[in-house]
């Protein structure tokens, strides 16, 4: 063991109740100033390790190890209470959910001034003071009046910085960051990972959790690979991601999309989700013919009315066109209007001004009893699947609901060969097996439970898909084989869709044209390959600056 490591881990073995072990023999050190990421897949371990080095692995939890020591001492066997002095004096933890991480009901002020309050001597001003200290050190802007807000006033990024002010306020040796920057904007996710990178510097270790390969990249040392509980590669960050020996660690790296070629795979053929179910590669859409307008965006406005009354402009003269067999990206941060927009094209909202066109006929401006009989023809596809499925349903009961009263009965049971056939030929075509049927979503798998909503949305054979944030929440493996699956959907039905995403990299993988769009407005649009290639407005110019590069 280092005499100067920050953190020294030999042999962790972690298992709850009567089940097999979940981690099992871990081992790694991590010095002052050095950053050590742990990658992997769900359910690789990757969290449940970084809980049990704070003892917040659970209480059915059995930590062991042959060796835990933080700053040179043991904190194998320590009890809660003993555990609560360790906690953010010897280790700061960052969590990815910061709205759910800080106390809804208190100004961020008092929460961060608590640690202070019960491990230090400051008396109250004193504490105020180091408060401000702490906000203005991880970069918020004007913290002598932030410290008053409660975390629903402060936006994402704001939130995350003020978690990391609350993470380092004792000057812990150690920093634990869980998947700090995951559904962060790109602009947003920059700027944490240069504050992380600050707290680097400074001397602090840092043990980086995430499945984020272009993160990693950016801001780790060195990396190691997880997979069903142990370290299958480890190393220095350019030899593990330049030149990965592991075939799990090849898959991850293949899987990301920044760069790669339009229609090109992420995931192989015989990954487990394709094993199920055999598809060949489709080839390739040809980029450069453009089919007919399906659906178009004409002078598009919409605003919302704030809690004291005013509007706020969330939608503002947005124009585009949807062709036949394309896909069309719309990207942006947070607050930029891409969700309304979709709202829009789905005749959800009413436009204020303007009007949406489907198959060039009005849709927006038409009574929704008109609009019933087209609207199989435009199906969505949204970023948390979970909640939008009943819980208490079966994957058999929710894609019978999306293909018709048909298939069931009055009571959704007993239904026929024939309709039974239908709802397997709906999961072929995701790459699901018929076994998924009688379980209930909590019962699936995140990227499962995203087939299923892309099954129900497929299942009224529409023409227009409006996929809204639909990879975010997904292991970048998990993400690759939806994207493929998009992708091979898209060529055999010939389909369109309109993909909305806050990840450029995805965006350029899966798009054959793009619209930036900044503060309700389309500020640039144009064939993908331009816009990442050469942008023109300064705005996308600093988007793709910001997109994170594996190994780059």
């Amino acid at each position: 063991m280092s005499a100067t490591a920050a953190l020294t881990v030999h042999n962790l073995r972690v298992g709850f109740g009567a089940t097999e072990s979940v981690v099992n023999g871990v081992s790694f050190e991590i010095a002052p100033g050095e950053c050590l990421a742990i990658v992997g897949e769900s359910g690789s371990g990757k969290s449940v390790t970084a809980r049990s080095l704070l003892g917040l692995a659970g209480g059915n939890a059995r930590v062991q190890a042959d060796r835990l020591d933080l700053g040179g001492r043991s904190v194998l066997g320590l009890t809660d209470r003993a555990w609560q002095s360790r906690r953010g004096k010897d280790v700061g933890l960052v969590l990815q959910d910061a709205l759910v991480s800080l106390d809804p009901l208190r100004p961020i002020g008092r929460e961060i001034a608590d640690s202070l309050r019960l491990h230090t001597t400051l008396g109250a001003a004193a504490r105020a003071r180091r408060v401000v200290e702490l906000l203005d050190a991880v970069g918020l802007p004007d913290p002598a009046q932030q410290v008053h807000k409660l975390s629903g006033q402060l936006s994402g990024g704001e939130r995350q910085r003020a978690l990391i002010a609350a993470a380092i306020a004792l000057g812990p040796p150690l920093l634990i960051a869980d998947e700090p920057t995951t559904a962060l904007d790109v602009t947003v996710q920059a700027q944490i990972l240069a504050l992380l990178e600050q707290i680097k510097l400074s001397g602090t270790a840092l043990l980086l959790i995430s499945h984020d390969l272009a993160v990693v990249s950016r801001i780790a040392d060195r990396v190691a690979v997880m997979h069903n509980g142990r370290f299958i590669e480890s190393g220095q960050t350019e030899q593990v991601l330049g030149s990965p020996q592991h075939e799990q660690t090849r898959r991850m790296v293949a899987a990301v999309p920044a760069d790669k070629p339009r229609g090109s795979r992420l995931s192989p053929l015989d990954s487990p989700a394709t094993q199920t179910v055999p598809r060949s590669p489709a080839p390739a859409p040809n980029a450069t013919e453009q089919g007919e307008i399906v659906l178009e965006a004409i002078g598009l406005t919409r605003s919302f009315r704030r809690p004291d009354g005013s509007r706020q402009l969330a939608v503002d003269d947005v124009s585009f066109a949807l062709h036949r067999g394309s896909t069309l990206g719309i990207v942006g941060e947070s607050g930029s209007g891409k969700t309304t927009t979709a709202r829009l094209m789905l005749a959800l909202l009413k436009p204020e001004q303007g009007e949406v066109a489907l198959f060039g006929r009005p849709w927006s401006s038409i009574a929704e009893k008109d609009r019933r009989g087209q609207r199989p023809g435009i199906g969505a596809i949204y970023q948390d699947a979970l909640g939008s499925f009943d819980p208490r349903r079966s994957v058999a009961e929710i894609l019978a609901d999306a293909l018709g009263p048909a298939l069931t009965n009055s009571r959704g049971s007993r239904r026929s060969p024939q309709s039974l056939a239908r709802l397997t030929t709906l999961l072929d075509e995701v790459e699901l097996a018929g076994t998924v049927l009688p379980r209930r979503p909590l019962e699936l798998s995140g990227g499962q439970r995203q087939r299923v909503g892309i099954a129900r949305a497929l299942a009224g054979r529409p023409e227009i898909l409006i996929c809204d944030e639909p990879v975010s929440s997904l292991d970048v493996s998990v993400q690759a084989q939806v994207l493929d699956l998009l992708d091979d959907v898209q060529r055999e039905r010939g389909l369109s869709l309109i993909f909305i995403s806050h990840d450029l990299g995805v965006v350029q993988h899966i798009s054959d044209e793009v619209a930036v769009m900044r503060s309700g407005r389309i500020v640039e649009s144009g064939p993908a390959a331009r816009v990442f290639a050469a942008p023109q407005h300064p705005y996308s110019v600093q988007l793709l600056s910001a997109v994170p590069r594996l190994l780059g």
